[in-house]
């Protein structure tokens, strides 16, 4: 069962849900949400029988909650309950099984329909490592007019790219989220309000601290923390993904656990990279 302070927080989403209008806007409110800040992708926990561990994500989600995040709450709102309780935004990702088909005009019109019908705002997530697809800088200026767009996290890690978008959305009420921590500051020196961070999942408070640099110009500071989360950031993603990532998390404090099938553990030669990519750069 889930613990009496995670239903607490159930009910008042549920009660926010419940007073949001269809679009997701009060009657005449126009101006889109504010997506600014720096938000953990929370991974699930796994029991050994690879079911979804519940107390675990209580107690990583109470401990997170001790950083400057947005959308913790919201979080533990679409794990346990979206449907009941209601998110406050939906990301969607790029659709991508007939990626040769995905034209700019494709994906307008997927985004949009998904937008039109959607009760709360949309942020479009370009993930082109995982599937292949990046999305048109065309095609997110002409969606960034929609009303029920607020935004896109890009973790394409292409810092120009990222720049032309908040330059080519300017007039639109529009923000860009940086998809990875290993390009916050370049990010944040572009335009962007903020980052969806794997690494913020295990070094929360130094993520949020490179934030805080960008944020007051003290470029010099943000730089050399950005340059000393570079390597973990790479650790826990692309070099060694869920499965490191889940590691650190063991090794800092919160539950990692298992990872679910097909995903495996990691060797014990990977496990002694992951832990130098940490230590080199005074973590460990």
């Amino acid at each position: 069962m889930l613990g009496r302070g995670v239903w607490s927080t159930l009910r008042q989403g549920l009660s926010r849900g419940l007073s949001r209008k269809v679009g997701g806007w009060a009657s005449g409110e126009r101006r889109k949400m504010d997506i600014a800040g720096i938000y953990p992708p929370v991974t699930t926990p796994f029991t050994a029988t690879a079911e979804v561990d519940y107390g675990k994500l209580e107690e990583n989600l109470h401990k997170l909650g001790a950083f400057p995040f947005r959308a913790t709450q919201a979080t533990v709102e679409m794990t346990v309950s979206m449907a009941q309780v209601g998110a406050d935004a939906a990301i969607v990702v790029t659709p991508c099984f007939y990626r040769g088909r995905m034209s700019s005009a494709a994906l307008i019109h997927h985004y949009t329909k998904v937008a039109d019908l959607s009760p709360i705002p949309v942020v479009l997530y370009s993930v082109p490592a995982n599937t292949g697809l990046d999305l048109p800088v065309d095609a997110v200026v002409t969606l960034s007019q929609h009303p029920n767009i607020v935004g896109i996290k890009d973790s394409g890690g292409d810092v120009t790219r990222m720049g032309l978008i908040v330059h080519k959305t300017g007039r639109q009420d529009f923000q860009v989220l940086a998809g990875s921590a290993g390009f916050l500051l370049a990010s944040y020196a572009v335009g962007a309000v903020g980052g969806v961070c794997a690494l913020a999942n295990v070094l929360g408070a130094q993520v949020c601290q490179l934030e805080r640099l960008c944020l007051t110009g003290q470029w010099e500071d943000a730089q050399k923390l950005q340059h000393r989360l570079i390597e973990p950031n790479t650790a826990v993603t692309r070099r060694f993904g869920i499965p490191g990532l889940k590691k650190t998390m063991d090794w800092f404090g919160y539950y990692g656990g298992p990872c679910r099938a097909p995903l495996q553990e990691l060797s014990p030669t990977d496990e002694e990279a992951l832990r130098m990519d940490f230590t080199s750069n005074g973590w460990l």
